[in-house]
């Protein structure tokens, strides 16, 4: 027991020129009792990893294993350093972390899906707030459905991804927080008489409307879709297949109506007349996804965080009269 404590304090106060490769190849050779098999769990040749263990057991003056017979035990010595060895590493490993931490908010990246409409709607001034506090963070947008953001997503493709809810495939492997609560607007041409009876409009009122409609895959499309066909009819499409940019430009051009995000529409200018849905309407709710088997990087949580800090503000902006 005295030789455990003065070894100990002799380590606590070592001013030598012991370094932290030997440590953790001592830490591996006492883990796997094995000279060899350390070797090649640290990725050296054997003859090296005994040279620097035996460097380490002068340093310190005191053997750290026994040899006998081909058979590896821990020293009194050994047994004192292992757990002071360890934390030592443990230690080291965390404040490399925090550093690498750190520096990815100077020059990391974060990789951000999101559905066309945020795109259009919800991203460009929250990334400019985010772009203004980390400048030196390169920001990588997807653009697709909800359906393709969670497949990228499981893969490792993405840190984060701004989804509509319910998800097309409800995974247990994904982390989702709700964003924002949205009303969808039907969006026409100015020059056009306004849709509707009134200063709303009904989905059933959209039967045998022109209809410019999104390509597959966009949850807008869906929503719209399954819409009207419970109110007992097929929706009629002038155009179809458009991106949020060309679909607004189709309606523009008076080719026919287009059911869109609030948000969206009040970006849109005034050549376009935005009419409310009439009771119930339609809505979307937008949450923010990530995997939730691996911690999003640093730059990541702190996109995260401005997308949430702007939860209430972005609600207000998206339940206001366009």
């Amino acid at each position: 027991m005295v030789r455990l404590m003065s070894i100990a304090c002799a380590y606590h106060g070592y001013r030598g020129r012991m370094q932290f490769q030997q440590l953790l190849y001592f830490v591996t050779v006492a883990e796997t009792l094995h000279f060899t098999h350390a070797a090649e769990r640290v990725h050296v040749s054997q003859p090296s990893l005994s040279q620097q263990i035996r460097a380490l057991e002068k340093e310190l003056g005191a053997g750290l294993f026994t040899r006998a017979r081909g058979n590896i035990a821990l020293t009194d010595a050994g047994e004192a350093l292992l757990p002071l060895a360890r934390r030592i590493l443990a230690d080291a490993d965390t404040a490399r972390h925090e550093v690498q931490e750190l520096a990815q908010l100077r020059r990391g990246r974060v990789r951000l899906g999101a559905t066309p409409s945020l795109c259009t709607g919800l991203l460009p001034d929250v990334l400019r707030t985010f772009h203004d506090l980390h400048p030196g963070v390169q920001l990588l947008i997807e653009e697709s459905g909800s359906h393709d953001l969670v497949r990228e997503l499981a893969r490792g493709a993405l840190d984060l991804a701004l989804v509509v809810l319910p998800l097309p495939t409800p995974s247990p492997a994904l982390t989702t927080v709700e964003l924002l609560h949205e009303d969808l607007v039907v969006v026409s041409a100015s020059s056009l008489p306004r849709p509707g009876r009134g200063r709303s409009v009904r989905v059933a009122d959209l039967e045998g409307e022109p209809l410019v409609m999104f390509r597959h895959g966009y949850d807008l499309r869906e929503l719209t879709v399954a819409a009207c066909r419970a109110e007992g009819f097929e929706p009629s499409f002038t155009v179809e297949g458009g991106e949020m940019d060309a679909v607004l430009g189709f309606v523009r051009a008076g080719l026919g109506l287009a059911v869109v995000p609030r948000m969206v529409a009040a970006r849109a200018g005034r050549d376009l007349r935005v009419t409310p849905l009439a009771r119930p309407g339609l809505h979307r709710t937008i949450a923010l996804a990530h995997r939730s088997d691996v911690a999003p990087p640093r730059a990541a949580r702190e996109l995260q965080n401005v997308l949430l800090a702007s939860r209430v503000r972005q609600t207000a902006s998206a339940s206001s009269s366009v």
